[in-house]
Formats: structure tokens, sequence, C-alpha cells
């Protein structure tokens, strides 16, 4: 884990002239350690734009051109199996092409209620890319789409309306979770599980408390899908400033939805200077770009597009940390200890072959952004107590 660097006072001495001097030495070491700390601020966020690029190069790789040589695609033997439960709806169709495009797939399950998943699955099969697909319908098949599986992608659950929030959708969406979970649990406990599902901040401690009935956790392998936090700031910004949307990089971190959206503009990479009007303008829109999206459909449904793609980077994320590539980072919504009596919290994470490898600090932020994390604190604690308490108050085997 990158952690803060700590100084340690120097050997204090009777003398009053050493006491002078040590009071020196421990400044100039504070001084010392933060602009160290900034240092691997910067190597970390020029890292991930390194990372961003890679992650479009190898969607480039997976399509094949007329006259272009071979593309080498993952084998039946080294790729990855990835399932998407709640592959029929509307994230889950867009991200299952996404998926079936990546190269680093060799098997792709699909997963749902309905018997129309197994229409997608053929549908997708005809796209001449190497993995395989199969579709999976009803509780009776679960445990086939899931074994085996390194990576489980859940966006299943029911779509955000006109004037509902996520929270409204926990009723329906925690119970979901909670089964599927229960499924993973059963018949592929090592899979890395990224909840897209909403809540995310009550759904992920849902999956947690689940894993741990089962005597199955892992705190590196839970992960809630913030990516589109970060996609939206990164476009907004890059609009905004006249950036190239490859090079940036906005750190949003707490939660995933409303004020529990923290976008650190003054972390952005490139460094880049906002007005205090922009400033508030944009950290506004990116929480309510949810929102945004489900009034411009007029009840017609959620962001579902953009979120199929911020899953699908994050799912490509994920497998690269698998398969042991170095510097793989994405800011996820995860146990953790970053923040004091905050048991689940958004951040920069570095993904490895174990899931999550590391958990970055917040870092320096301005006054403007500690109040809204002084703000957001109580709304997500109360969330993740919520998601805790659902699975505490039902303690018999699921």
């Amino acid at each position: 884990m990158m952690t803060m660097m700590m100084t340690t006072s120097s050997t204090a001495s009777s003398a009053v002239g050493n006491n002078s001097i040590a009071c020196t030495h421990k400044t100039r070491n504070v001084v010392s350690s933060r602009s160290s700390i900034k240092t691997q601020q910067h190597q970390q966020r020029k890292a991930i734009s390194m990372s961003r690029k890679a992650t479009k190069t190898l969607t480039r790789r997976s399509q094949t051109r007329r006259g272009a040589s071979v593309v080498v695609y993952a084998s039946q033997d080294d790729g990855f199996k990835v399932a998407v439960l709640g592959a029929a709806g509307g994230i889950g169709q867009s991200l299952s092409l996404l998926l079936k495009m990546n190269p680093m797939i060799s098997e792709l399950a699909l997963y749902d209620v309905g018997q129309i998943v197994k229409g997608v699955a053929v549908d997708l099969s005809h796209c001449n890319t190497a993995s395989t697909v199969n579709g999976f319908c009803g509780n009776e098949e679960l445990g086939e789409a899931l074994k085996g599986c390194d990576l489980v992608i859940i966006p299943a659950g029911v779509p955000r309306k006109p004037g509902m929030t996520r929270d409204d959708l926990f009723s329906i969406n925690a119970g979901i979770v909670r089964d599927l979970t229960q499924g993973v649990a059963d018949h592929c406990p090592n899979a890395v599980v990224a909840i897209i599902s909403n809540p995310v901040n009550s759904t992920v401690p849902i999956a947690c408390e689940v894993m741990k009935q089962n005597g199955k956790f892992d705190k590196r392998k839970i992960l809630g899908v913030t990516t589109l936090d970060i996609v939206r700031s990164d476009e907004f910004v890059s609009t905004l400033k006249g950036l190239d949307v490859n090079d940036v990089d906005v750190p949003v971190i707490g939660g995933h939805a409303g004020i529990t959206i923290l976008p650190l503009l003054s972390q952005t990479f490139p460094q880049t200077s906002f007005s205090e009007k922009e400033t508030e303008d944009l950290t506004i829109r990116i929480q309510n770009a949810g929102t945004e999206v489900v009034e411009a459909k007029a009840g017609g449904g959620s962001a579902t597009l953009s979120m199929a793609y911020a899953a699908a980077r994050m799912g490509e994320a994920i497998l690269r940390g698998l398969s042991g590539e170095s510097d793989v980072y994405e800011c996820s919504y995860v146990s953790s200890d970053i923040v004091p009596d905050m048991p689940f919290f958004a951040t920069k994470c570095k993904l490895g072959k174990e899931g999550v490898e590391e958990v970055s600090p917040i870092g320096d932020i301005t006054a403007y952004e500690q109040e809204w994390l002084d703000k957001l604190k109580p709304e997500l604690k109360a969330q993740i107590d919520k998601g805790i308490s659902f699975i505490a108050d039902a303690p018999q085997k699921i």
C-alpha cells in the first residue's frame, strides 16, 4: 500500500541549542516528506495515464482489419472466464458486447433470470472474436455460469427512474445482490467480484457480509464499480479545459451516490487550474450526472451505455492486474481503513494478481474538498450500515 510517510522527531537534547537543531531537522524532514509524497502522487498519476493508454491499445488489438496481420487472442487455456450476472438488461447487454471484444477473455458466461439471456448469448456468439459465449437462465443454472470464473461482474437489478434515488432501489436490489453473492460463495469463492448494482454504497457491504457468513471473505476481491464517476469527470474536465481526454485523470473518492461522490479536482492530472465557479459547477454536475441521464431519458431508463463502457474498462483493468501487469490503477469502492470509522470508501486502488493490491490514501485536498468530505461521511456511513444490517438482521444461512 502506498502510505503517507511519517517523520519522527530527532532525539531530544537537554541543551536549548540542540533542541533548536532538532526542531530544524524535523521541519526539514517534514518538508522532504511532503515533497516525496507529491512526487509519488505525480508518478502514480503518470502511471495511470499510461495504463489508460494501454487499455485503449488492448481494445484496438481486439479488432481485426482487412489486410492486417492476425491478432493473437487469448486461448481457452490462458484466457480468463468472466461472468456477467444480469446480462440481459440495459447495462448487461452492452457490457457483454464490450467484453466479447476483449482479447484477454476466453469464456464469457451470461446469466439472467429471463430466457432472453440465451438469445443474447447466441447473438454475441456470432461476433468474430475468440472468446466463447454461453447463456444461463434461472437459479438452477447459476452454478454452471459461475463455475471456474476469474471475474464476476454484477449489473443485475432494477434501473433508476425519474424521481428515484439509488437508495430507493435498495429494497429490490439488496436481495438480488445477496443471492448472487451466495452463488459466488458456493461456486467461485476465489473470483474477483465487481458490483454495479445500486445502491453500490450498500450493496458492496451486503456482498462482503454474505462472504463473511460463508467463511470466504477476502476484501481484496470485492469491488464496487465507481468507474463511471471517473469517466464522467475526465470527460467533463477535458471538454471544459480543451485537454486530451486520454491524458486526463481526475480521482473521485467517497461513494457512488449523490453527495458521497467527491471529485478531487485539485489532484487532476495533468495539473489544471479551476476557478471557484468551475470547481463548484463541475463538482455538482459530477455528483448529479446520473440524474442528468435519467431525466434526459424521460422515464426510458438510466445510464446504461456509459455505465457499460465504464464497467468494461474496470473489468479490463482487473484482468490486467490478474494477469500480472504492474501499475494498473483505478478508483474503486472497497473495504479499507483509509478513512477512520468508514469501513468502505472509494479511492485509488492498485490492482494485482489477487484483486486489490494496494489502497492509496486520499492525499492533499483543498479546503473546499475537505468541506465536502466532512459532509459526505455521515451520509455514506448510514448507507454502509444499512447494507450491513440487511444481512446482520437475517443471520441465517441463505
